[in-house]
């Protein structure tokens, strides 16, 4: 028996309980696509650096908005995305996922993995863009961030929430100072981020290998980007790498990012700047080619201790061409950055590796990022490797030269002898205090240059076997007391009869 008085009881039942999932999307429509760009017709309400989804899963950032359309950068190929189509909004500005699962992995600027070991497991994220810390929420930078090279923890100190600019044409040795100043914080607790933009793939495959090697990918994320990216990725990936730092920062971390390098970065913000339009200045980068940089480079600080007390240190990277370091992006980052690293080829070519040139480099730091111990030796060196400078022009010219002239250039080229130190091959501070110690104080007079990388290593094996409570007492004070240096000057008298 069919009983209509139940079935319409369900019916009803049914209706009065029925809800349909209504949602409201904005979207537009492709008008026009090419270069990685799209103008979009149709998405008024969206914000700038919002999101927006193509049909085919590939996302875009909206940068121009415009009177009657949306000017979007595409993250990825535009291969597949044709006039017509329709763009969806997302109602998420542009992020990335952040925290501590990211270390020790190689991802794309948009947070994917890109070493092959799977998906990264994260759930938070944030957004690329933000903005600096404020006066208040800053303390002075005054804590030493190492970086194991001798040539620069003594004279171009580097302190923890600092912005120190690496310069210098192609092929002198700029990322190498910035592989071994994150090799240098293993066991510091200090974590890192390299930022490649725009490098091959090879190089960031050899460098992940080096890092591996040498037991630093475990703190470190790379964040990598091709050449054949589109510049969209590129532009973005220096703001995706400074959001993980800044992660960590504010969890009460330090925190060592390097930019490698900037002037690609500001080549591929004016591929897409021209693209979309906006009018060219200067070399035709766009008109705010400087806010690019200084909005980033801003983030790096030493946060107070109400915030916290973490830190975020920048080294950036720049490329210049034949050492014209007054062409437009060099200027501007040194005037954003606390001091710069000027490498130069010269010195590259005559051997002096790192290539630094301490004439010209500068920290603006100073010495309140340096150990006592590294202080007390460091001024003596300064001024010493100053006047060799001033007197090595000199001595080219002159053929008889007095003694005291004489003294001061074999203790400079003693120096800068000591001042050589191979790749990957990071220094521990005490020992960089002894060796300079040691060259300052004109105890390796007598020994031919062409020894000195022999007399330095041969001399810090002796110290660890035969004296290792000095290297300790410099360790744990930081300074060189009077005893120690006493014990220290009868280690070096001892070592140079015998060597």
């Amino acid at each position: 028996m069919i009983n209509a008085d139940e079935i319409a009881g369900i019916l009803q039942g049914q209706i009065a309980n029925f809800k349909s999932d209504v949602h409201e999307d904005q979207v537009g429509t492709v008008i026009e696509v090419g270069s990685s760009i799209a103008r979009i017709y149709g998405l008024e309400a969206v914000q700038q650096s919002e999101l927006v989804e193509f049909p085919n899963g590939l996302q875009g950032i909206a940068l121009n908005l415009e009177e009657d359309s949306v000017g979007v950068i595409i993250l990825g190929p535009d291969t597949e995305i044709k006039e017509g189509m329709q763009v969806r909004r997302t109602g998420r500005i542009a992020s990335v996922p952040v925290g501590a699962a990211l270390l020790g992995r190689v991802v794309d600027p948009l947070g994917n993995a890109v070493d092959g070991k799977g998906a990264i497991p994260n759930t938070k994220f944030r957004t690329i863009e933000n903005t600096a810390p404020g006066v208040v929420e800053r303390q002075p930078v005054k804590q030493p961030l190492q970086t194991g090279i001798r040539a620069i923890d003594a004279l171009i100190p580097i302190g923890k929430g600092q912005r120190e600019l690496i310069i210098g044409d192609r092929q002198v040795g700029k990322t190498a100072i910035a592989i071994d100043a994150i090799i240098n914080q293993k066991g510091r607790n200090v974590f890192c981020i390299y930022v490649a933009i725009g490098q091959k793939n090879s190089t960031i495959s050899a460098l992940v290998s080096r890092l591996e090697a040498e037991g630093a990918m475990e703190y470190t994320t790379v964040v990598t980007t091709s050449p054949a990216d589109s510049p969209a990725l590129k532009y973005i990936a220096p703001y995706a790498g400074c959001a993980m730092g800044e992660e960590l920062m504010y969890e009460g971390k330090d925190v060592l990012i390097v930019y490698d390098d900037l002037t690609k970065h500001a080549i591929a913000y004016r591929e897409v700047s021209l693209l979309l339009r906006r009018p060219p200045g200067r070399e035709a980068y766009p008109g705010d080619i400087f806010f690019l940089h200084s909005r980033l480079l801003e983030r790096a600080a030493k946060l107070s201790d109400e915030k916290g007390g973490g830190s975020l240190t920048a080294l950036p990277v720049i490329e210049t061409q034949a050492g014209d370091v007054s062409a437009y992006i060099p200027t501007n980052l040194i005037s954003i950055t606390d001091g710069q690293i000027y490498l130069t080829t010269t010195l590259f070519f005559q051997g002096v590796r790192p290539a630094v040139d301490v004439g010209i480099s500068v920290s603006r730091v100073g010495s309140s990022a340096q150990t006592k111990a590294m202080k007390s030796v460091a001024g003596q060196l300064k001024l010493d490797l100053a006047q060799y400078r001033e007197l090595a022009a000199f001595a080219k010219l002159s053929s008889d030269l007095d003694k005291n002239t004489q003294a001061t250039l074999t203790r400079g080229e003693k120096i800068t002898e000591v001042l050589k130190q191979p790749q990957y091959q990071p220094q521990d501070v005490a020992e960089q205090v002894i060796l300079i110690y040691a060259a300052t104080k004109g105890y390796l007079t007598n020994i031919e240059t062409a020894r000195i990388q022999e007399w330095s290593h041969g001399f810090l094996g002796f110290l660890a076997e035969k004296h290792p409570e000095i290297l300790k007492s410099i360790k744990d004070t930081n300074a060189l007391s009077d005893d120690t240096t006493k014990s220290l000057v009868t280690g070096i008298e001892a070592y140079n009869k015998s060597f």
